[in-house]
């Protein structure tokens, strides 16, 4: 648990967060929770206190037994939590259900990160793509949530176009979702634009993907000098970046930084990242950065990689780069791809050496 990074300042909602596994799949759980209480912590939340909830038969009503909705009950009176989170997608009845069984606010795992989204996005583009992610979950759950609407009506899980008041005309959502795809859609005619203006200029493009948190904006500012943030946060940073590197003499290439992936993304979220992840589409070579030093960079590669395959990038020129080797001292696992620490600044030539070759056929 990170309780002891919480700061003050970020103690804003309590919460109590529940992992769910599914058929004894469950070998994982501490890994997972973990992961929920990092996102928890990057959306400014405090956790009082974590369960864990074997599912071997769904509970249409709840999805989780109803003895751990009762638990969770206890432990809301007991700390006076203002927020359960769930560690899986819910419908909007589930929600609702245990809301109402609970006494707090229930958010699944989407729509914190949903709020994560809302809070990082910072571009025009940016706000538009969270908005359209936004739109699109809560449109199937609004019935079911608009019974409970002063709940939801702000807070962690709400932020964007939830925050002031849901809107409950479904025929109304659905124009505004049509409305951002079309303006989306202007931005990624508009990038085809410059990029048939970069090919035309023969600038060749590189584009740094992996599991956020993974240190791709690190990577970035140490390659180009940027200046672009970089915390150790989930989600530190969601705009595209694009920056010029120098790798030699007449080999100057375009490096464009893109939005991380993450475990158990809903597939409407890469739909409304669509336009962003049309860098990575047309890349020359994608650079994929590993968190070297997480005992679970292996699952987390088959998690990059199957996003990659559902955008269809999966069969670019691809160079594994693991990052964080200043914090591992056995590196034998890891004789597939480029060693670096982009903070130390190591293995940082040897990395561009290999983008060089992969790019200009050295």
């Amino acid at each position: 648990m990170k309780e002891k990074l919480y700061s003050l300042e970020q103690k804003k909602e309590k919460a109590i967060i529940v992992g769910v596994a599914f058929n004894d799949n469950h070998a994982s759980f501490s890994d997972e929770l973990e992961e929920l209480e990092s996102l928890c912590f990057t959306a400014g939340l405090q956790v009082e206190a974590s369960l864990s909830q074997n599912v071997k038969e769904e509970n249409p009503r709840t999805l989780i037994g109803t003895g751990k909705v009762e638990e969770i009950k206890n432990l809301v009176e007991t700390t006076k939590a203002d927020v359960v989170i769930i560690d899986c997608e819910l419908s909007g009845s589930q929600i609702v259900n245990i809301s109402d069984m609970t006494g707090a606010k229930v958010i699944d795992r989407s729509m914190l990160i949903l709020d994560i989204f809302a809070k990082r996005a910072t571009s025009n583009e940016g706000r538009l793509q969270v908005k359209l992610a936004q739109l699109k979950y809560t449109l199937p759950r609004l019935g079911s949530l608009s019974t409970n609407s002063n709940r939801y009506g702000g807070g962690v899980g709400m932020r964007g176009p939830g925050e002031t008041k849901l809107e409950l005309n479904k025929r109304k959502v659905r124009d505004d979702i049509s409305k951002l795809e079309k303006e989306i859609e202007k931005i990624k005619n508009q990038r085809n634009i410059k990029t048939g203006e970069r090919k035309k200029n023969r600038l060749k493009q590189v584009a740094i993907v992996g599991y956020t948190n993974a240190g791709k904006s690190t990577l970035m500012n140490r390659l180009t000098k940027a200046d672009i943030y970089a915390d150790d946060l989930l989600f530190a940073t969601l705009d595209t970046t694009s920056r010029k590197l120098w790798l030699g003499e007449n080999k100057t290439v375009v490096l464009v930084d893109t939005v991380g992936f993450i475990d158990k993304l809903p597939h409407a979220f890469i739909d409304a990242f669509n336009a962003s992840l049309c860098e990575t589409v047309d890349a020359d070579v994608l650079l994929h950065v590993i968190d070297a030093s997480d005992a679970r960079c292996f699952e987390k590669i088959k998690v990059v990689e199957k996003v990659l395959e559902e955008i269809g990038v999966i069969d670019k020129k691809i160079i594994r780069v693991y990052n964080k080797i200043d914090k591992i001292t056995d590196l034998s696992k890891f004789n597939d791809g480029v060693l670096v620490s982009a903070k130390e600044n190591k293995g940082i030539e040897n990395l561009k050496e290999k983008i060089s070759k992969e790019l200009f056929n050295e």
